[in-house]
């Protein structure tokens, strides 16, 4: 598996568990345990986010930065040129690393 693969799968995973302490935050919203550890995964899938937008490609719009735009010209149809796009790459669902 290569470090892109596993950059999803973390991103993935993190997200997985944000969707079920969001579940159990419905219902026990003061839950301070709960909490903290809601904000802790937040955060964590905030960075790595931001760490794979900066590496690859931003997987949604809210991290897509025109300047900066794949900078590793890996996957860029636009190569040296500012451009919008968050698509450069394969998308995750495209299954590039044979997962």
């Amino acid at each position: 598996m290569d470090n892109r693969t596993q950059a999803l799968e973390e991103i993935q995973e993190t997200g997985f568990a944000i969707d079920e302490l969001t579940l159990y935050l419905d219902t026990h919203p003061l839950d301070s345990e709960a909490l903290d550890t809601f904000e802790h995964a937040r955060q964590k899938r905030y960075n790595l986010l931001k760490s794979y937008a900066d590496k690859y490609e931003p997987l949604n719009p809210y991290l897509v930065n025109p300047k900066t735009n794949n900078e590793t010209e890996s996957y860029s149809k636009y190569l040296n040129r500012k451009h919008f796009t968050w698509t450069d790459g394969p998308l995750p669902w495209d299954n590039q690393g044979g997962v």
